[in-house]
């Protein structure tokens, strides 16, 4: 994400606005203050851009702005500016912490070239961040988002992605697939991971507490489950707020398909095309089978460890009994059957196993071993159907026998 932000802060409204209009042209992003106290709150240690100040003003000045940015974030650039330049005044800015000096008017030319400098600096400052942060705690998509999959390795790639922009962004998927988690994952691979995350059932919220979740979360992200439950009202809301700056990222969760809310008149049209904009999608377990024997044996480390018993052994017939299920309740249902495994009640059944016959069960193995080799081989059937052996004919007969469509398999 490059920083792009300039807080500009001068007293004079003239001149605040013609530098304003300076930095627009140059596709810079300014913000406008005319005192200490509106600046200061738009200083943080997550602040995407930099700061140039007039020395004099009503107040308190330049130097107490700066001294304030240092106590926040002693790496955030701070370029001063003044009418009555003198050597003194220079070496207290610059032995202060200043980023650079100058003197007012200053041309165009000089203004971008410093404040250029400036932003150069701190994009890489924040990018060392990112890579310190990754570096002591891993990566959060490697870390919380497992499998081994095609499609779990494009979850991951999509949540740094987005993560690495300010986008708000839609997460949608089945019930079950763990839309929070991977809200989680943004944020934690996001610049602002170190503000809050603050999570949301959309159908509990107004217009009010809206506006105090955004306040809370400041520089961080808010989550909203199931985001198809906001009322008309909190969708407008919402809407409006999301026109302002130096407000948290939004996530919004969903299960629904939100294009057809929109046709039948329940959703939002304006709200939808904005979190549009990034999309994540979580495919179904019985899209990527080949995740169900990763998914479990975590799932099991965890329950065992949580009550603190031994880990049971898990076999092939257990795997294969797992991989025999269509999991509608996908990840949850998963976790859930892991914990009953952990606990000696179950030998790795889903909740609906028990009534699938011998026939069935292998069929489902079946029907999971073709979606995994196109997944695999990004719906190509030829070389599907090479991967697990078959002749192509037997291959096209199995597809047809569990309705699978290649084609929704291909990039």
């Amino acid at each position: 994400m490059s920083a792009r932000h300039v807080l500009l802060v001068d007293d004079d409204k003239e001149v605040r606005e013609a530098l304003g209009q300076t930095l627009e042209l140059a596709d810079l992003k300014p913000i406008l203050a005319g005192s200490f106290i509106e600046s200061k709150d738009h200083i943080a240690k997550s602040f995407n851009g930099v700061v140039v100040t007039d020395v004099r003003m009503p107040g308190k000045d330049g130097f107490q702005l700066l001294e304030f940015a240092q106590s926040v974030d002693r790496e955030l650039p701070v370029i001063l500016l003044t009418g009555e330049a003198d050597v003194p005044m220079a070496v207290r800015g610059i032995s202060g912490g200043a980023f650079s000096f100058l003197e007012k008017p200053c041309s165009p030319k000089d203004l971008l070239a410093t404040v250029e400098r400036a932003l150069k600096t701190r994009n890489l400052i924040l990018e060392n961040r990112r890579l310190r942060r990754e570096v002591e705690t891993g990566d959060a998509a490697a870390r919380l988002l497992r499998g081994q999959s095609e499609h779990s390795h494009k979850m991951r790639e999509a949540a740094r992605a987005v993560a690495r922009t300010t986008a708000d962004v839609l997460i949608t998927g089945e019930p079950g697939v763990g839309t929070a988690k991977m809200a989680e994952v943004v944020h934690l691979l996001s610049v602002g991971s170190n503000a809050p995350f603050l999570k949301f059932s959309a159908a509990s919220m107004t217009g009010e507490t809206l506006a105090v979740a955004l306040r809370d979360a400041a520089d961080g992200s808010i989550f909203l489950d199931e985001v198809l439950r906001l009322s008309p009202a909190a969708q407008f809301a919402l809407l409006d707020a999301m026109e302002g700056h130096d407000r948290p990222r939004i996530i919004a969760g969903t299960y629904a398909d939100l294009s057809k809310e929109v046709e039948e008149g329940r959703f939002s049209p304006d709200l939808f095309y904005r979190l549009q904009a990034a999309t994540i999608r979580i495919p179904p377990l019985r899209e990527r089978p080949e995740d169900i024997p990763v998914l479990f044996r975590h799932y099991v480390d965890i329950a065992c460890e949580q009550s603190d018993l031994p880990v049971p052994e898990i076999t092939p017939e257990v795997i294969s009994k797992l991989m025999a299920q269509d999991w509608p309740g996908n990840a949850r249902s998963l976790m859930n059957a892991a914990m009953r495994f952990a606990m000696g009640l179950s030998d790795g059944e889903g909740t609906h196993a028990e009534e699938l016959g011998l026939a069935e069960q292998m069929a489902q193995v079946e029907r999971s071993l073709i979606i995994a080799a196109l997944t695999r081989h990004n719906g190509n059937a030829t070389v599907a159907a090479k991967h697990l052996k078959l002749p192509r004919k037997t291959f096209y007969d199995k597809l047809a026998k569990h309705a699978i469509k290649a084609e929704l398999y291909r990039d």
